[in-house]
């Protein structure tokens, strides 16, 4: 598949600032939202990355500023990353070594699917598919690197 474009060490590849837009779309409701923004990456003291994503969400037509902080930590195999919330409980793993990567985060009984897809040197994508109970959601981001 020449689509995704092979990252040997994800946390140098992230690394920087990216422009962000974000499409929620709720399966169950028809609903739909945006999100853009800038998502920086920078270094984590200790080592590692800090993911800090802030912006505009727009929902049913109301936009509100929205944030989230993440830590990316080097993972257990040289190039791959141990992703974390901010309070340091566990998100998912990544690892990009072959452009492409499936994650799975349980949340509740609601399940998180994650697919990243790396398209090259300044462009990727996530796409999480959200199932459970309590949600049916299909949230795409796609980065841009900037500068």
């Amino acid at each position: 598949m020449g689509e995704f474009w092979p990252v040997p060490d994800a946390l140098t590849y992230l690394a920087g600032t990216w422009r962000t837009t974000r499409s929620v779309r709720d399966l169950a409701s028809d609903d739909s939202g945006e999100f853009s923004g800038t998502t920086i990456f920078g270094p984590l003291e200790g080592g590692g990355l800090l993911q800090r994503e802030s912006g505009t969400f727009v929902w049913q037509g109301v936009p509100r500023p929205a944030e989230r902080t993440l830590c990316l930590l080097p993972g257990p195999i040289p190039g791959t990353v141990d992703v974390r919330f901010a309070d340091g409980r566990p998100f998912h793993d990544l690892d990009l070594s072959s452009g492409r990567h499936l994650a799975d985060h349980p949340c509740s009984a609601d399940l998180y699917r994650g697919e990243f897809t790396v398209r090259d040197a300044d462009r990727w994508r996530t796409v999480w598919r959200v199932r459970g109970p309590a949600k049916d959601l299909v949230l795409t981001t796609d980065y841009a690197r900037e500068g």
